[in-house]
This record gives structure tokens, C-alpha cells and sequence, in this order.
């Protein structure tokens, strides 16, 4: 279905470089450094570094988004690095007691390396964010060209980012105190910010908290609506996502529905269950990706196999650290969501 205004029914492409870093930004800079970082923490212990590494190591009108986004990310990262550079004194000036024993000897699930594999598990959905500039290529310049130093461009911000508030963190509170604010009050950075005892950091980091998660739920919205423009094109979504909204050059339905949902998911579960259960689907989801990419043809290869064959290694051998319930049921609604696919294709034909 073509939408008015937007030629064949595709989107406008309107975002370069500097645009498509700041929605990765965006998305990245957000539930994973203000809240899954402390969860992370009191998983990894001060392990919680290496675990970061190794999982950066591992992964509406676009125009106005892109400048609203833009102003998000200002407000967010300026506080960050404020709190990262008045704690390196800090943690300097009272030694590095609390980065030892480096793996920690006993903590919920398996300690050692088994904590740290289920803490790089945890960060990896902080890291995810990038694949938005992906699934925003119908509205990028040039999207061979751009999006590939765009992607490069996020993960070397946000890895720097999120090892210099992990070493803040444990610096200041110690992994434990800093895990504890995470699963108790989802406000592990606070907690940092109120140690330090500085006067205006705390409400400063929590304002940035509010535009952290803003910044966060305009890229999920906007991305997932593109999934589900392509979903309905391809006859596995009702087609009436795939109409482009007149004069907007945007799938304003499938907006809308996304919007929707995301608002009913902030009302159940708790913050542990809900990132440790993020963690296992988006794993999974990363490793199917990295499949489709061993699988494409020599010509259209932009990096060698070797990337998505380490991609698909890291992805599935992490998936499963996380706990075994939560993967279990996952696997479940894989193998429901697999069934529903084949069954509505059966009865249904393109």
C-alpha cells in the first residue's frame, strides 16, 4: 500500500552520519548505563569492567527526531561524564580495595567466570541500541556508506562511557552497594552522585536519568515501528502498518501501535526479571542476525566471515548464563512465536 506524499510507499531518507550516531547514542544511553549496569554489578562483581568489554566486544518524522534526539543526548552525556570525572579522584585517593577479589567467589548464580559470563550477558542489551541505525536504513543517505562508521562511531562512545561509570560504581560503592541500588531503588548512579557528596550531582543525574530513558523510548518506538513496516510488507503483520502517513513520511500506525505496547510494558514485571529476560531474547536475537550474515552470498559481504561467526559464537554462548528459567521460557516463546509463523503461512499464502 503506497501512502501519500512518499513515492513507491518508502520512507525519506533524511538522516547522514552525525544523525544516525546520535539515534544509536540515543538508544544506547540509557536503561543500560543508569540502571542494568548496577544489576550487572551486583552479579559480575568487580568483574563488572571486564564484563562490559567483553559484551561491547560481542555486539515519527525522522528529521525531528533526529534534532530532539540530538538535545537528548547532550543532556545525558554531560552529566555522565561530570560524575565519571569528580569519582576518579575519589576512588584513586581511597585506593582499589573494592575492585578486590576481581571475580567474585560467590554470588547469585555461579561465581568466577560463570558471574562474569552472566554479567556480560546482562550489559549486552545495554550495548543492542546500535541496531536501530539499522533498522532506520530506509530513512539513512547512503546507507552502505553511513552506517557502518555510524556503528563504529556509538559503540566506541558508549564502551568508553560505560567502563568509565562501571569504575565509578564499584570505585565509590563497591560492586554489592552499587548492585543493591540497582534492584532496590533502580537508581543505582544516584547512589554514586549522593556518595560523592556533591550537592547539585544527584538531582543533575537524576534529570539526566529522565532524558536517559526518554532518549531511549523515542529510538524503541521508532525502530520497532520499522520492524513492523517491513513485518507488514512482508505479509507477517496486518498490512495496515505498512501505510505511510500523508505529508509525514512516517508509518504512523505502526508508531502508534509500538508507542502503545511500550507503554503497557513499563506497568509489569520487575526491573531484574525484565532485563535478565531482555538479555536472553535480545542474545538470540543478535545470534539469528549473525546467522542471516554467514549465510549472505560473497558479493554482498561488507566484512569477512569470521565477524559473524565470532558474533554467532558469543551471542548463543552467553544467552545461556543468564538463568535457566528465564531461558528456558524464552526458548518457549521462540518455539510459540516459530509454530504461529508456519501454521498462519499454511492457512494463509502469500
Amino acid at each position: 500500500m503506497n501512502g501519500p506524499g512518499t513515492p513507491n510507499g518508502r520512507l525519506r531518507r533524511e538522516v547522514g552520519l552525525a544523525g544516525a550516531s546520535l539515534l544509536g547514542l540515543g538508544s544506547m544511553v540509557g536503561t543500560g548505563v543508569f540502571v542494568s549496569i548496577g544489576i550487572a554489578a551486583g552479579v559480575a562483581g568487580p568483574s563488572l569492567m571486564a564484563a562490559t568489554f567483553l559484551a561491547a566486544l560481542v555486539a515519527g518524522g525522522i528529521r525531528r527526531s533526529s534534532r530532539g534526539n540530538a538535545v537528548i543526548v547532550g543532556l545525558t552525556l554531560a552529566p555522565l561524564v561530570a560524575l565519571v570525572g569528580l569519582s576518579v579522584p575519589v576512588v584513586l585517593s581511597q585506593g582499589l580495595d573494592n575492585f578486590t577479589p576481581f571475580l567474585p567467589a560467590s554470588a547469585e548464580g555461579p561465581g568466577g567466570y560463570g558471574a562474569l559470563l552472566h554479567g556480560a550477558a546482562l550489559m549486552f542489551v545495554a550495548f543492542t541500541g546500535y541496531g536501530r541505525i539499522a533498522t532506520l536504513a530506509e530513512e539513512v543517505r547512503e546507507p552502505g556508506r553511513v552506517i557502518p562508521p555510524a556503528v563504529v562511531v556509538t559503540m566506541g562512545i558508549v564502551t568508553a562511557l560505560y567502563l568509565g561509570v562501571a569504575f565509578a560504581g564499584v570505585g565509590v560503592l563497591g560492586a554489592e552497594e552499587f548492585g543493591r541500588a540497582a534492584e532496590e531503588a533502580a537508581a543505582p548512579l544516584e547512589a554514586v552522585a549522593a556518595a560523592l557528596g556533591v550537592g547539585w550531582l544527584p538531582l543533575v543525574i537524576a534529570l539526566a536519568a529522565i532524558t536517559a530513558m526518554l532518549g531511549v523510548l523515542l529510538n524503541l518506538v521508532l525502530g520497532l515501528s520499522r520492524v513492523l513496516l517491513a513485518m507488514a510488507r512482508r505479509g507477517d503483520a496486518p498490512a495496515a502498518f505498512q501505510r505511510i502517513g500523508h505529508g509525514k513520511a512516517s508509518p504512523v500506525r505502526a508508531v502508534w501501535a509500538c508507542g502503545l505496547v511500550v507503554a503497557g510494558l513499563v506497568l509489569i514485571g520487575d526491573v531484574r526479571t525484565t532485563w535478565s529476560f531482555s538479555a536472553f531474547t535480545v542474545l538470540l536475537y543478535y545470534g539469528i542476525t549473525n546467522l542471516a550474515a554467514l549465510r549472505l552470498p560473497p558479493g554482498k559481504r561488507l566484512f569477512p566471515r569470521w565477524i559473524p561467526a565470532f558474533g554467532l559464537a558469543g551471542c548463543l554462548g552467553l544467552a545461556f548464563w543468564v538463568e535457566s528459567t528465564i531461558w528456558m521460557a524464552g526458548l518457549a516463546l521462540l518455539a510459540l512465536g516459530l509454530a504461529g509463523h508456519a501454521v498462519r503461512h499454511r492457512l494463509f499464502p502469500s
